[in-house]
């Protein structure tokens, strides 16, 4: 999507720094003009250092293959694994496990089979995300590679495909959230309180589409493992990057934990690359004219446990008010690429021995089940070695191997109908674990265990009869910045491809309502027909938001709707679906990154404007509703000037707005212009 917003824009390069996000982008963008300074707003084409994929990796291959493509471009870069649906032995998805280990194996890619642990923790174990590299993967939790300074975000199937085949893709640098952590956390809270209270604080999509850099004088005592967490579930907090500083805390960690595990001749983690990592942390620095869209401060010493649900990360209460509510738990999960590391472990195992007597052991509940996975074969290994696995067992947690499992819905102990679950895990979405109708909550290891144990959701001061610190409420805040209209209208004009249009205009068709979600653009139960064709796609296009959609739309309007328009699944028909009823561009406050990258992918032009779809809704709120609205307002948008012109009753009609927009790079009209990425890649090809 294009974004509108002063602190976006592209072309005003000499007149402001860097901020990390923008940093490790220009290192990994490729084909810019000379003397190009990418910020936040650009279209860019990235070669990322890796791109990991796991079980949709034969899918994939799939595409790929269908691409035309032969060979691997650059095989060091993918990396597959084996994670998410492993406890399953049928003879169809062992087949698909076969499938990808020969593909692997016949074009020279790293392969990691079922078991040796979630894909995210292996990128990190095995340094494929590596500090100040940017590392994508086509999975939504890919954030997770920023708790080490890497630069993580996701990207879809397409995207993967076009990386296996030319080695890149494309990328538009958010806006950048500044996220200040102050003061010190208080004994026993962890890196997962953070973040849950973040996502439950700062709840009205605060930070939605956004990378966020993670700053503050609190850094330095946050382990790695709770920054890894904390950048996991950026995800859920609806960033698309969750970056922390490389710091001497890191370093400290890869000297202290990492190098003595991998050994001296490790590819990518070694002696060599962690001194070079280590003189370069001078130039790895925001700038001071850095251009940040928001800052937000939390200050850690006024939180406490947190617990979010049920069934909503955005909801999030303290655990001793949850507790006084008595809340029955039937299953308790530590598990996934959330909190499944060794620390983790030991949080957890600290809470059922809190002596370290193996002989005095907290027993988990009667009537509650708790399933225990490590983030990894390695993870595993160390647990045991430590201690903490042999208490976890001891208490009656029920272990699984290390993967996915029940965090993605499958596998063991799924929540049944009228359950309530406990999680350790980063989403709680109705039915996502298990049962529709069935709640979910999710903490921190050391909630879960103390929950898992007290058969009711409980703080762990409850179970080791100590006192819980007073809270008094969370102390936080928030701030919006904006540049000065003269930097926007500093920019110069963009280079227009032969072949694209160089305006894009239509009558502007109100679909006034938010979270309009994929289901509601493109039905489910067609989603995984192959043979539907175009004329049925056009005619099914936003039938389960409104089923009139059809009637009062024709070729060529602009459809605008409200924020997060798109959000939902990953599938491509909610946006080929659109084109195939005559719709090129469509306009919103904001988007699903999905849909957004799926739009791009199949030539499908989005535009975020936010004060446009705040203006029709003045115009409409006192009139009847209307699920779907032609508004007699036109829509011109000048692509080689960058600006959109809104008018009324026709073309020529009174203007009603004008905006400068982001800047649509020459890469990025060329995918357009080659009907998509499928059709960019053949032409690489």
């Amino acid at each position: 999507m294009l974004r509108f917003s002063r602190s976006l824009h592209s072309s005003f390069v000499l007149r402001r720094g860097q901020n990390l996000t923008e940093k490790i982008v220009q290192k990994y963008a490729v084909g810019l003009p000379k003397d190009k300074v990418v910020h936040a707003g650009d279209y860019v084409s990235i070669k990322p250092a890796h791109c990991m994929s796991h079980d949709n990796s034969w899918p994939v291959a799939l595409k790929f293959m269908g691409l035309g493509a032969k060979e691997i471009k650059f095989p060091e870069q993918i990396v597959n694994t084996l994670d998410h649906d492993i406890q399953n032995k049928d003879e169809k998805n062992l087949t698909k496990y076969r499938n990808i280990e020969n593909f692997a194996k016949n074009h020279g890619v790293a392969f990691y089979p079922a078991g040796r642990g979630i894909g995210h923790q292996i990128m990190i174990e095995e340094g494929y995300a590596f500090p100040l590299n940017m590392t994508v993967a086509s999975d939504s939790h890919s954030n997770t590679y920023g708790g080490i300074g890497s630069l993580g975000t996701p990207i879809v199937r397409t995207d993967a495909a076009a990386i296996w085949a030319t080695g890149q893709t494309w990328w538009q640098i958010p806006p950048v959230a500044r996220v200040e952590l102050v003061g010190e956390l208080p004994l026993g809270v962890s890196g997962k309180d953070i973040i849950v209270a973040l996502c439950g604080i700062f709840n009205n999509d605060q930070v939605l589409n956004h990378a966020i850099e993670f700053t503050g004088e609190s850094l330095d005592k946050l382990p790695i493992d709770y920054r890894l967490t904390i950048a996991n579930m950026t995800t859920e907090w609806g960033a698309l990057s969750g970056l922390f500083p490389v710091d001497k805390t890191l370093i400290d960690w890869y000297k202290q934990k990492r190098l003595p595990k991998v050994g001296s001749s490790h590819p990518r983690i070694n002696e060599s690359t962690i001194a070079e990592l280590e003189k370069s942390l001078p130039s790895w620095k925001s700038d001071s004219d850095a251009v940040y869209a928001k800052r937000l401060t939390i200050d850690l010493s006024s939180l406490t446990h947190y617990v979010s649900g049920p069934n909503s990360v955005k909801v999030s209460n303290t655990v001793q008010d949850l507790s006084n509510q008595d809340i029955k738990v039937d299953k308790a999960y530590l598990v996934s690429c959330t909190n499944s590391r060794l620390s983790d472990l030991e949080s957890a195992a600290s809470v059922v021995c809190p002596t370290g007597d193996i002989n005095k052991i907290n027993k988990v509940s009667p009537h509650v089940e708790f399933y225990v996975a490590a983030a990894s074969s390695e993870v595993q290994s160390d647990a045991i070695a430590s201690g903490a696995w042999e208490k976890l067992m001891k208490a009656g947690c029920i272990a699984l191997p290390p993967g996915c499992g029940p965090c993605i819905g499958l596998g063991a102990g799924l929540l049944e109908p009228g359950q309530v679950g406990i999680s350790a895990t980063n989403r709680n979405f109705k039915g996502r674990m298990g049962s529709k109708d069935a709640l979910a909550y999710l903490a921190s290891p050391a909630v879960v265990a103390a929950s898992a144990i007290a058969g009711k959701i409980a703080s762990p001061a409850e179970v080791i009869n100590i006192k819980d610190p007073q809270f008094r409420g969370v102390t936080s805040t928030m701030e919006t910045y904006e540049t000065t209209d003269s930097a926007v209208e500093s920019a110069g004009s963009v280079e227009i491809l032969e072949g694209f249009p160089s305006q894009i205009s239509g009558e502007l068709v109100l679909c006034d309502a938010d979270n309009i979600n994929t289901d509601g653009i493109y039905p489910g139960k067609y989603t995984y027909q192959d043979d539907v064709p175009k004329e049925t796609m056009a005619k099914v296009c936003m039938e389960n938001y409104d089923p009139n959609f059809q009637h009062k739309v024709k070729k060529g309007d602009v459809i605008i709707s409200g924020f997060n328009f798109g959000t939902g699944s990953s599938r491509e028909q909610a946006a080929t679906a659109l084109l195939a009823k005559g719709i090129d561009l469509v306009v919103s406050g904001s988007f699903g990154n999905i849909f957004s990258r799926n739009s791009i992918n199949n030539a499908l032009l989005t535009l975020e404007i936010p004060a446009l779809i705040e203006k029709l809704r003045a115009k409409y709120k006192d009139a009847p509703k209307e699920l779907t609205r032609r508004t007699g307002w036109f829509l011109s948008w000048d692509v080689a000037n960058r600006k959109v012109v809104v008018t009324e009753s026709s073309f020529e009609g009174p203007v009603v707005m004008e905006q400068t927009v982001g800047e649509l790079g020459k890469n990025l009209q060329e995918i357009i212009v080659k009907g998509g990425l499928e059709g960019w890649v053949k032409a690489q090809l």
